[in-house]
């Protein structure tokens, strides 16, 4: 007799402290290590600006990484609902493109990929605050698909300020803080030692682990091996 297997999906919502800062290379990261653990997972990026055409259909890269990470055999529209053309803020490249970015839709889809799988990461755009219409922004995404939030420092010069504020907002948000991973993405950073202990300081915990600049994409999932059972931790330290 085939029946589904009964499975308690883990979703968490990866935010950045900016555009820019790695949180596709995080979550596909992220993907690849827990499929190597061997876990069910999907990925999904709600919205996504800046895309190309191909065959007809606007496709976004970091969205096509992510669908190949994950291994899932989705659609493309439920991997990413909203792709918009032009690479400026999405709320300004949904009004070009006379779309209404529905926050609904993308919890109704997010549902769905849930189902029958161990792992859920839903990526983020630009930074936690940012605009998807005149009214609402990535927080309000976050907050409606209740999912713990990953943090993605871009290890660069004032990565402490706008981790400390991203961090501040998730908590006042209500969302659960799940984390943070540090990406090196600048080579000439200075005091990087220096900088991580002071992270620590600031957001009160060790990073769930930290990825080097320029590494190939696939040693990311190697970086992350204790990722996996470090966001567990944490969701375990959330529900005692």
């Amino acid at each position: 007799m085939n029946e589904a297997r009964a499975v308690t999906t883990l979703c968490y919502f990866v935010a950045g402290t900016d555009t820019g800062v790695g949180k596709t290379r995080v979550t596909t990261a992220l993907l690849a290590a827990a499929r190597n653990q061997g876990m069910t997972v999907a990925g999904m990026k709600p919205v996504a600006a800046g895309a190309e055409w191909r065959d007809g259909h606007l496709i976004s890269e970091d969205a096509v990484f992510i669908g190949v990470a994950s291994g899932q055999s989705s659609p493309y529209e439920e991997i990413n609902p909203y792709c918009l053309l032009e690479p400026v803020s999405p709320h300004i490249a949904a009004k070009s493109a006379n779309i209404v970015l529905d926050i609904t839709l993308i919890t109704e889809i997010a549902a769905k990929l849930k189902i029958g799988r161990d792992l859920l990461l839903i990526e983020g755009a630009g930074g936690w605050y940012a605009p998807i219409s005149d009214q609402a922004s990535m927080a309000d995404v976050a907050v409606a698909l209740a999912c713990p939030v990953v943090v993605v420092v871009g290890l660069k010069l004032g990565c402490l300020n706008h981790a400390r504020l991203t961090v501040e907002a998730i908590h006042r948000s209500g969302c659960a803080f799940a984390g943070w991973i540090g990406n090196e993405i600048d080579p000439h950073f200075a005091a990087l030692a220096e900088n991580l202990a002071t992270l620590e300081r600031l957001i009160g915990t060790q990073p769930i682990a930290i990825l080097p600049y320029a590494a190939e994409s696939f040693t990311d999932a190697r970086q992350m091996r204790n990722a996996i059972p470090r966001l567990l931790a944490s969701r375990s330290n959330q529900n005692a």
